[in-house]
């Protein structure tokens, strides 16, 4: 069959309105309205900071069966506005990763091997130590004599998942320690 120029455009335009039209309801049919259930419909939600990078950005994390079905941004966070990075739209890897921690590993001194604890026995086990290395290696003085009550032993690290109370309640913590040695991996 051959098709003019002309006989071409009347079959293009006549096939374009006709799809035109019957999305505008002339041609009626049974309506076919369904609502799709939601993954996270029975889910419990709760908020959180991203731990990436310094900026402080929240996510709303929905948990099923304890388990992290869904991440995303939180609309009404006056940092990222619902808006995420790509770090921070892949968290969910971090969370559901079957490489991840989940219990207390402990290696005993000159042992080989690791051993599970309970987070009952680890707490007061790091509590024990830390005060301990606090009281062995506790400095009054310095060389010249001057009062300086420190502990040059002990260092801290703060994360960037800390928001500015938790930064400022992990400075005091630290400084009751006697803690010199302290930094921040954010560095903004």
């Amino acid at each position: 069959m051959k098709v003019s120029r002309r006989g071409f455009l009347k079959i293009t335009g006549a096939t374009t309105g006709g799809a035109v039209l019957s999305t505008l309801g002339i041609f009626p049919r049974e309506a076919e309205a369904q609502a799709l259930d939601l993954k996270i419909k029975y889910a419990k939600e709760s908020t959180t900071i991203c731990p990436y990078c310094g900026v402080g950005c929240s996510e709303i994390v929905s948990v099923s069966n304890g388990k992290v079905i869904n991440i995303e941004g939180d609309p009404d966070h006056p940092i990222n506005q619902g808006a995420l990075c790509s770090k921070g739209q892949a968290l969910i890897q971090v969370a559901n990763n079957e490489r991840r921690m989940t219990k207390v590993l402990y290696r005993a001194p000159y042992s080989d091997r690791w051993e599970e604890k309970s987070w009952d026995w680890a707490l007061p086990e790091i509590a024990k130590r830390i005060k301990k290395t606090r009281d062995e290696n506790w400095m009054e003085k310095d060389s010249q004599g001057r009062l300086v009550n420190r502990c040059e032993a002990l260092a801290g690290l703060g994360g960037a998942a800390l928001d500015n109370e938790e930064c400022y309640l992990w400075v005091k913590l630290a400084r009751a320690l006697g803690i010199v040695y302290l930094e921040h991996q954010a560095r903004i």
